[in-house]
């Protein structure tokens, strides 16, 4: 089999486009697949990384607003519909996939004029702009949450497959995750609050949680905390204005980021954290409680669409960011760690939205409309 993938800008854009890669690549070996992306997002680091090669055509989101920016990245995305035609010329793929973003238009758009078939593939509960305007052309839509099927209109071609994810249940043992909590410096006797805003750490949450520090405010609970390597810095000599040593801080552990991610969310009670899709489906896989604070002025607010599925299953809460304080913060964590059962249920709550063998599912799919 032949395919091409179209992934690009974002993490949550191009990991589930590897994953299905890897997955194509495991049940058939001597598949060949590209990716396109731009020469500008995470594409040109991650893809690599993976071991694939990757095409780059121009393509750019698009506004509603009358500019001459606007009218620029108009006239290079009309452009990058003329390169993609290209590269699916000369590769002949048996299939293209789009896993969203601006980079779908253009190469759906191209695969049609080849009468290739196509799939998108959309992570959050709210489509995309992209999406939603291609999911009349395109043969085939899977989706990571049963709302983004019912929101695109499009029933019979659309399928819940689960957005693929690396994260694991690790299934540890009482005494495993007590010594996992030991070692790294914190009780065994206290619920961890893991807290962390994306890769490159959240200002608001980060601002938050200084306040709970200075205010002593996490009596009933420890904080396991990723600043993001940029803010971390400047946190350390803030709380050493206030004579708090980051180093000695007692039930508080405070890093730059999290390498062991999937360790350290399977030893946590609760997460306090944005809410892209990534970060949702892992929740659920792992069926944690969380607290979400949507990141505001992302496209159609669709953070909050995704973190809105979890509260309505009584698996999580949602504080805005304009809203987000320490008292609130920590009203909330406490409210929630108040009852072992609820804490529980929540956890209980969240596995509901999980799906099972997402990658094998999808593959299917990639099977179905490649046979027929």
């Amino acid at each position: 089999m032949k395919v091409i993938i179209a992934a690009a800008g974002t993490a949550g854009h191009i990991n589930p486009g590897i994953a299905i890669a890897n997955k194509i690549k495991e049940k058939e070996p001597n598949s060949k697949i590209i990716f396109i992306g731009t020469s500008r997002g995470l594409e040109n680091d991650l893809v690599s990384r993976s071991g694939y090669e990757l095409k780059t055509i121009e393509a750019y989101g698009l506004s509603k607003k009358i500019s001459i920016n606007n009218l620029n990245n108009i006239l290079k995305t009309i452009k990058g519909i003329g390169q993609a035609k290209k590269i699916v010329k000369k590769f002949k793929p048996d299939i293209i996939i789009g896993t969203g973003g601006y980079i779908c238009g253009a190469v759906i758009l191209a695969g049609k004029k080849y009468k290739i078939p196509t799939i998108l593939h959309e992570s959050n509960a709210h489509p995309g702009k992209a999406v939603r305007m291609l999911s009349k052309k395109v043969d085939k839509i899977l989706v990571g949450f049963e709302e983004a099927r019912e929101k695109l209109g499009v029933k019979e071609k659309t399928v819940v497959t689960g957005t693929p994810v690396k994260m694991k249940d690790l299934n540890l043992s009482i005494n495993e995750k007590e010594q996992k909590l030991k070692k790294l410096a914190l009780s065994p006797n206290k619920p961890l609050v893991l807290v962390f805003g994306g890769s490159q750490g959240a200002k608001k949450i980060n601002d938050t949680i200084i306040d709970i520090i200075k205010q002593k405010l996490n009596n009933n609970y420890q904080i396991m905390w990723a600043t993001g390597p940029n803010q971390y810095d400047n946190i350390k000599q803030e709380l050493q204005n206030e004579d708090i040593d980051i180093e000695r801080l007692n039930g508080i552990k405070i890093v730059p980021y999290i390498y062991n991610m999937e360790e350290i969310m399977n030893i946590s009670s609760i997460l306090v954290c944005r809410s892209g899709a990534m970060t949702i489906t892992e929740i659920a896989r792992l069926g944690k409680a969380a607290i979400f604070i949507p990141l505001p002025n992302v496209s159609e607010n669709h953070q909050e669409y995704n973190a809105r599925v979890l509260e309505k299953l009584g698996a999580a809460r949602v504080i805005l960011n304009d809203e987000l304080n320490a008292k609130n913060l920590n009203d909330n964590i406490n409210s929630i760690l108040s009852s072992k059962q609820n804490l529980e249920q929540m956890g209980i709550n969240a596995r509901m939205l999980n799906v099972n063998n997402v990658e094998e599912k999808i593959y299917d799919e990639i099977q179905k409309l490649f046979l027929n």
